[in-house]
């Protein structure tokens, strides 16, 4: 009877793999909401708050942006399709070992920021100094980064701001800023994180797109068969330049081109003079050397 009951329990379980179903997680309207990852779940309400970390290499394909990770936390779900949110992002430890070295200094920032739409921001910028540094110097380019970023946060919404930290905007206008008091190597945002999401909703600045300047059409030409008329007129316009052409030619030629034309001719005769002068001689010598004989 114990082995029936038993034989009875394994026969009720389930494989709950064979009960789960796959989810295509899809990222945010910022990134264009291309497919990111794939995921399973047994029902749609399990993956709500699930975080997916993916590289921005994968988004872009940029392979320069393979050190930033993207974590996304899943917010809605739609049949098969899983709409996410930006938690926030993060640099990969390697590449910042790969930044910091010995006699170097490392400033590191941490400031809350509330941008134009309302949303509230935790940003985490690090400095590297090219040599070691005061605790004086440290303050200020802490504070230099303070002011850039609460400036560009109240100017620039939730979306835009975390675009220029990506792109690097926001490191090179604190580098800029900090140049002034100490000679920074570099300046980045290492991490941020989103407290809080946008309470207003504003759209972002398109560029405005110049309207394209329509090709003009050439001027239409009274006519484009000739009449009869104008071809009598066009008939003895060919023909003058013709005759000019000719005439110069003619009159190019003076007596001095003349000349060098016919010099060798002259030489010719004067070479014929001569072999009849030798001639000459020859048979004079003959009649010399023969009448002696006689």
């Amino acid at each position: 009877m114990a082995k029936a009951r038993a034989r009875t329990t394994t026969r009720k379980v389930k494989d709950r793999w064979k009960a789960k179903n796959w989810y295509t997680i899809l990222a945010p309207s910022l990134f264009n909401n291309v497919p990111v990852a794939e995921t399973l779940a047994e029902t749609p309400e399990s993956l709500i708050g699930r975080v997916t970390e993916v590289s921005l290499q994968d988004i872009t394909n940029d392979f320069r942006k393979s050190h930033i990770k993207l974590l996304f936390s899943i917010d809605k779900i739609e049949q098969n399709t899983a709409h996410t949110q930006l938690k926030g992002h993060l640099l990969t430890s390697d590449y910042l070992r790969r930044m910091i070295r010995r006699r170097k200094s490392r400033v590191d920032g941490v400031f809350d920021v509330e941008t134009r739409d309302g949303a509230l921001l935790r940003v985490k910028p690090f400095a590297i100094a090219e040599k070691r540094i005061q605790s004086s110097q440290k303050k200020l380019i802490r504070n230099v980064m303070k002011e850039v970023i609460t400036k560009e946060g109240k100017t620039k919404t939730l979306n835009s701001f975390i675009k220029d930290c990506l792109d690097g905007k926001t490191g090179s206008e604190i580098y800029k800023h900090c140049k002034i008091y100490y000679p920074v190597k570099r300046i980045e945002v290492n991490k941020t994180e989103i407290i809080r999401l946008p309470t207003v909703i504003i759209e972002d600045e398109k560029p405005e797109v110049k309207p394209e300047e329509q090709p003009q059409e050439p001027p239409k030409e009274e006519s484009e068969v000739p009449t009869e008329e104008e071809m009598k007129e066009v008939k003895p316009e060919s023909e003058t330049p013709v005759e000019e052409k000719e005439g110069p030619v003619e009159e190019e030629l003076t007596a001095e081109d003349l000349a060098v034309t016919e010099k060798p001719k002259k030489k010719t005769k004067a070479k014929t003079a001569t072999k009849k002068k030798t001639t000459t001689k020859k048979t004079a010598k003959k009649k010399k050397e023969e009448s002696p004989e006689e």
